[in-house]
């Protein structure tokens, strides 16, 4: 007779379950239709749209300006000028009203001007560096962009297993309830679980909320909701670790790193500067050619139009300025030395960001091996736990530690996951090969609705048998 009734029990919870399970997860419930958003999608609008990418392209371009300008100051500077004027001459005599005309076209080029050229030569660096700026630019919020995205996931997936949790929490206080009501069970099991479920529904609560503010992380960067659904890890993907050894990343990054790169332009730049201070000391050449049309004299007066054509060659000598020329050079040496200090700084940082980020890749790999097989032991624990209590080996407590481990071990593995793939984007950063492909590449890796671990999850608490 209670093999009758608990067997009644199950049915009526394979029922509750099935309508729970035919619930659209809350993950869609902010989605505005089944199209599936990834990665290399969020990358293209962050492009378009990223502020920080934005500015730091329209920084680039402004270099470049300021570069082409200074190149006008060694460039032939041509003037032309033209003046007329209505002259009126009145004395004790005679009074007289006239117009007089003045034309000229003067050419002029510097033939040594070391500041000039050295300003230029400053302004080339200049823009190497803004250059560089806005390529690590590009790199940190494509790594921000992808840890946003993962973080989103990350959300969605807590709120399934919550969710799942709950239900199978749920299923195990009904079955519980029914076993008290026959003095089969202590009230103690029964109080640890309506616990642990008014506890899970507290932290769906809040999982709700979390993927609210996933969304809107993402929608930051690219300016719009991003209510679709995300694409998640396809299930027949193997994560693996660089294969290239750590000496090549690391002589790579120091050759290629836009950071490093942008450092070291600074400081040809300030090398730079200082030559062109020291050119205050500097004689400088300059040949001018030109030509007038006039008849005007001397006061105005009205005179036959003359045509007159000149060439100079003039030397400017600096003899003393104060001293403002030296102080000022002695300022340069001294943000000469800083930049030399910066650029080591950041040498030193891109060793060990790409030495991490390349031991942090190797160890993840075995991190989500160990995790999977975890997650494996555990869902047999949870599995033989079901059935120990069914025969009274076991309390319910020890059900509830068990089901509690298996949803660890899901979480787990998901978030190792994602710190791998994230790691990537990290240890290419800093590596100087963070671009397009490099995402496409990762991209492919993309295209599920569900993660391994989530549809697993999801077919386990939707079919009693299952357990």
């Amino acid at each position: 007779m209670i093999v009758l009734r608990l067997f009644s029990l199950a049915l009526c919870a394979s029922a509750v379950l099935q309508v729970q399970a035919a619930q659209p997860p809350v993950s869609r419930s902010v989605s505005a239709s089944n199209y599936s958003l990834d990665l290399m999608t969020l990358y293209r609008e962050s492009r378009l749209e990223d502020p920080r990418v934005l500015a730091a392209y329209a920084r680039a371009r402004s270099a470049a300006e300021k570069e082409r300008e200074a190149l006008g100051g060694l460039l032939p500077q041509v003037t032309a000028n033209a003046t007329t004027n209505r002259i009126l001459r009145r004395d004790e005599a005679s009074r007289e009203a006239y117009n007089n005309k003045s034309y000229s076209l003067n050419l002029t080029q510097y033939l040594y001007n070391k500041q000039a050229w050295e300003h230029y030569q400053q302004s080339k660096s200049l823009t190497q560096q803004k250059s560089a700026q806005s390529d690590d630019a590009q790199a940190e919020a494509t790594v921000d962009l992808a840890q946003r995205y993962f973080v989103a996931l990350a959300a969605d997936d807590e709120l399934e297993l919550v969710m799942a949790e709950r239900r199978a929490t749920q299923k195990n206080l009904d079955r519980v309830n029914a076993m008290f009501e026959k003095k089969l069970a202590m009230i103690t099991d029964v109080l640890d679980l309506k616990a642990r479920v008014d506890s899970l529904a507290a932290q769906e609560v809040d999982a709700r909320n979390q993927v609210m503010i996933s969304r809107e992380a993402l929608s930051e960067i690219v300016g719009r909701p991003i209510k679709e659904r995300l694409s998640r890890i396809r299930n027949d993907v193997a994560l693996q670790a660089p294969s290239q050894p750590l000496q090549n990343w690391i002589a790579e990054a120091i050759d290629s790193n836009p950071l490093l790169k942008a450092h070291q332009s600074g400081l040809e730049a300030a090398n730079a500067a200082v030559r062109e201070g020291k050119g205050g000391h500097y004689p400088s050449l300059t040949f001018s050619l030109g030509a007038q049309q006039s008849d005007v004299g001397y006061d105005n007066t009205q005179t036959p139009r003359s045509d007159s054509y000149v060439a100079t060659f003039g030397v400017q000598v600096p003899i003393y300025s104060g001293g403002s020329t030296s102080a000022r050079v002695r300022g340069l040496y001294d943000e000469q030395l800083a930049a030399e200090q910066e650029v080591e700084g950041v040498r030193r940082q891109v060793v060990k960001e790409t030495t991490n980020s390349y031991l942090t890749a190797q160890s993840s790999v075995e991190k989500i091996r160990a995790n999977q097989n975890a997650l494996s032991s555990a869902k047999q624990s949870s599995v033989a736990a079901q059935k120990a209590f069914t025969y009274g080996v076991v309390n319910a407590v020890d059900v509830l530690t068990a089901v509690q481990n298996e949803f660890k071990a899901r979480r787990d593995l998901l978030k190792s996951q994602y710190d791998f793939i994230t790691n990537l984007f990290i240890l290419n950063r800093w590596a100087g090969k963070l671009s397009e492909d490099s995402v496409d590449s990762v991209n492919v890796w993309l295209g599920g609705n569900e993660s391994d671990a989530v549809e697993d999850l999801k077919l386990s608490s939707a079919s009693p048998s299952a357990r």
